[in-house]
């Protein structure tokens, strides 16, 4: 605990002046030699290219320790396929830091209708392949392959939202708690910094990394012979807080109606003791063995969240990369205010991996950023002093036609076709057309991921409660297609999705119709557009304007109370 608090007063102590910093970390060894570093402490590898920015969590991470005065080098989207990148800093001190990047690999590879993408966002050109499928588990191997004796600790997304038995939607099956699979020494979960500080400054003083079992936000792998000792869940916390044992994973594995509860149930538990101020340490067993999980660390200060920004990034993608970083243009002029996410959806992992509780960051940490920003040779823009949640603010975008309209998610558990069509219905007569319609893709730890591979609410008494779920991968496209009712290219889905719910009362020109008929003319009534002649009617995407009313052929929604709700 001493530790872990002088930890804490290390993250806040120096805030220095923010600006650009001069030169990336290394990421060759002659990049190194150049610094008069013979060997590494840390070794930070990551399946994302090398963008010297807070917005890349590795690289934050990166940074933090570099600025405790740690040897620390970058290994960017090695070459998996040998041993041979894994050693190219020789053998580091201190550990390998292994991340699968910003997001799980296997959504950064796979659509909602499990096809491959055609580019991956955080490569160079967006070129696809750059990282392996389950990358956090390979570079693990691969580490371990490379030097054998050297401590491996994972980290990021993919690692925190796999850590106990979870539903992988692209293999459709349970799998195990990833430190089983993997051969690492300790995952850190959640928002990194204060446990990796910890653990870095016990391993300096030369503390064993088999002994580093009490840091919170950490997890491990139970012995065969502790787990044996565990007759029944014992206070192995420091805080003496009793144990949460979550049902083993050959509890929840079989896919029966009673595996399927205790899924269920274990989403459920998981999810209550993610909070970061009472959560209680969590065990789960796997065979003769047991992933342990101390609590979730504690929330950043506002202090100790200035801190991070002031690191002296250098807020561009390396200069080694020919063409540019995709993710990197995105976020390059943008501003990180809190961190945490208090809404807890159902479909999000946010709140799982960031935490509940909203921290800020001073007004005084943004203007220095805002000024390293605009040192920046391409920034020409301005910024903008107003939260784009208020009222006033949403009500001056929509009298320009500018209005923020939220993304839809199709196919969400709990959403009938019946569902989906009331809600078109309720968009095309407010005159909406959604800017975006994804997919719910279900994601490791997530509330709406549990429903979806149940079947079952995890939130309702016993987590038995049915839930409707659309599993099938073509009838998820015609729910999106519904949402979509505007675009010609969906029309055909859309047709075939209101014959299926035999709604063809809803295919015509009509005013209360959603699409057309086949063989439409190009320019169709039905949208309210303009042929050729007359005014046209103001329809502008994501605009909220209100068209005049015109008589529908059934009843329609005319409030937002009357439309299908979220399920939160």
């Amino acid at each position: 605990m001493l530790v872990h608090l002088q930890n804490q007063r290390s993250l806040s102590s120096d805030h220095s002046k923010l600006g650009l910093g001069g030169d990336f970390l290394p990421t060759t060894m002659d990049d190194a030699t150049r610094r008069g570093w013979s060997e590494l402490d840390v070794v930070m590898v990551t399946g994302d290219a090398y963008v010297d920015h807070p917005a890349f969590g590795p690289i934050l991470i990166a940074r933090l320790l570099a600025k405790r005065g740690l040897r620390v080098a970058v290994l960017a989207q090695p070459d998996w396929r040998s041993v041979a990148d894994f050693r190219r800093f020789g053998r580091p001190k201190l550990f390998f830091g292994v991340s699968a990047g910003n997001v799980d690999s296997m959504l950064n590879r796979l659509t909602a209708q499990k096809q491959n993408r055609s580019s991956d966002p955080y490569s160079p050109g967006g070129r696809p392949g750059q990282r392996p499928d389950r990358a956090t588990l390979v570079y693990a191997n691969r580490c371990r392959e490379a030097f054998p004796d050297v401590p491996i600790i994972l980290g990021g997304i993919e690692a925190s939202l796999r850590r106990i038995a979870h539903y992988d939607y692209w293999s459709d099956s349970v799998r195990r708690p990833i430190l089983v699979d993997a051969k690492a020494d300790l995952l850190v979960f959640g928002m990194g910094e204060s446990p990796i500080l910890e653990i870095s400054e016990r391993l300096q003083h030369g503390e064993a990394i088999d002994r580093i079992r009490d840091v919170r936000g950490t997890a491990l792998l139970l012995s065969q012979e502790e787990t044996l000792a565990l007759s029944a869940p014992r206070e192995l916390s420091p805080e003496c807080r009793p144990i949460v044992e979550l049902p083993a994973y050959e509890e929840v594995v079989g896919g029966d109606l009673e595996s399927r509860q205790r899924f269920a149930l274990m989403s459920r538990q998981s999810h209550e003791e993610s909070n970061r101020q009472n959560g209680r340490p969590l065990l789960q067993r796997v065979g003769h063995r047991a992933v342990y999980f101390n609590p979730p660390a504690l929330p950043l200060t506002e202090e100790q969240l200035d801190a991070l920004y002031d690191l002296p990034f250098t807020r561009r993608a390396h200069p080694s990369y020919r063409e540019p970083v995709p993710a990197y243009e995105v976020v390059k002029h943008s501003l990180r205010l809190l961190r945490g996410c208090a809404s807890d959806c159902s479909f999000c992992c946010v709140s799982e991996h960031e935490g509940r509780i909203v921290q800020r960051r001073s007004t005084e940490s943004i203007e220095r950023e805002l000024t390293a920003l605009q040192q920046l040779d391409d920034f020409h823009g301005g910024t903008l002093d107003r939260c784009v949640t208020e009222p006033s603010f949403a009500a001056e975008q929509a009298k320009s036609g500018l209005s923020p309209l939220p993304a839809y998610i199709s196919g969400h558990p709990g959403s009938t076709l019946d569902y989906t069509i009331e809600l078109a219905l309720y968009l095309k007569a407010h005159h909406l057309r959604p800017p975006s319609v994804q997919d719910f893709i279900p994601t490791p730890m997530s509330l709406a991921t549990a429903m979806y591979y149940t079947g079952l609410n995890p939130q309702s008494k016993d987590a038995s409660h049915p839930v409707f779920t659309e599993r099938g991968l073509r009838d998820k496209k015609l729910q999106r297609a519904l949402l979509m009712y505007w675009d010609r290219s969906q029309h055909d889905l859309a047709r075939e999705a209101l014959h299926k719910a035999n709604r063809r009362d809803l295919i015509g020109h009509g005013p209360g119709c959603l699409v057309p008929p086949a063989h439409s003319p190009r320019h169709d009534r039905s949208l309210n557009v303009s042929t050729g002649r007359g005014p046209r009617t103001p329809v502008r995407h994501g605009s909220l304007d209100h068209a005049p009313k015109r008589p529908a052929s059934r009843p329609l929604p005319t409030s937002p109370e009357d439309a299908p709700q979220p399920l939160t």
